[in-house]
């Protein structure tokens, strides 16, 4: 599922100068920025909090909602990776001791993979999800 992690945002212009981002999948996360290259920049930021947000208060993340005809905001590589090592543990109803002993490390190892703004190492985070049936793809695309 290559749009995994790849959320739409709408894009307002605004009487007073700039553009107003909102996420219809994430309705918490409203940014702006003064043009739409800024707004955009902005945008990866909110969802990112949006969604590590959602991981510390262990709370759903839906998935994008497929739009036709508008922008696109993705998460950055290592937090994609977390979001779906949170996604895959939630999947099998794992708590973060259980993947501890799968990896034979300490929980607070666990923690830190889960940890959107610890700075994990992928290949790390990529050894927990396939403990867990899943295979890390990263795709270069053109924008």
């Amino acid at each position: 599922m290559s749009n995994q992690f790849n959320y739409p945002v709408k894009l307002t212009k605004q009487k007073e100068g700039g553009y107003l981002v909102q996420f219809s999948d994430l309705p918490e996360a409203i940014t702006q920025g003064e043009n739409i290259e800024d707004a955009l920049n902005e945008a990866i930021d909110c969802l990112e909090e949006a969604i590590a947000h959602r991981i510390s208060k262990k709370l759903d993340i839906p998935a994008p909602s497929q739009r036709k005809r508008c922008k696109y905001v993705a998460l950055t590589t290592t937090f994609a990776a977390k979001t779906a090592l949170y996604l895959a543990m939630r999947e099998k109803k794992l708590s973060n001791i259980s993947l501890a002993k799968k990896l034979d490390c300490d929980e607070k190892e666990v923690r830190r993979l889960l940890d959107p703004h610890y700075n994990s190492k992928l290949p790390r985070i990529e050894q927990a999800l396939y403990l867990l049936g899943k295979k890390l793809q990263v795709e270069v695309v053109s924008f």
